[in-house]
């Protein structure tokens, strides 16, 4: 997938990974995203990395914050409208332009 005007990339942030996986589910199950990956940084934070048109990865940020608020603590979250292609290279494991 390439990016454009109307593309996005969701994350969501979570201290814990019992509340990234249930974020994750909602995220999913809330709107037409791709799960990208996940990021474990240490033993502690968590960050679930969706893609989508920008209505769907907002749909499924907010979901995942809510599920994951309901278990656990999530610490961050956040919708990136239009990345630009060096996004990619933060996120070079996961390859998200494609």
């Amino acid at each position: 997938m390439k990016f454009s005007d109307s593309q996005a990339i969701g994350l969501v942030e979570s201290l814990g990974m019992l509340p990234a996986i249930e974020a994750a589910d909602k995220m999913l199950k809330a709107s037409d995203v791709e799960l990208v990956s996940y990021e474990n940084v240490g033993s502690t934070l968590v960050t679930v990395i969706v893609k989508g048109d920008i209505e769907s990865c907002k749909t499924a940020v907010e979901a995942g914050v809510r599920a994951g608020e309901k278990i656990g603590k999530i610490t961050s979250h956040n919708v990136m409208r239009r990345p630009v292609r060096n996004v990619n290279k933060v996120l070079k494991v996961h390859d998200i332009d494609q």
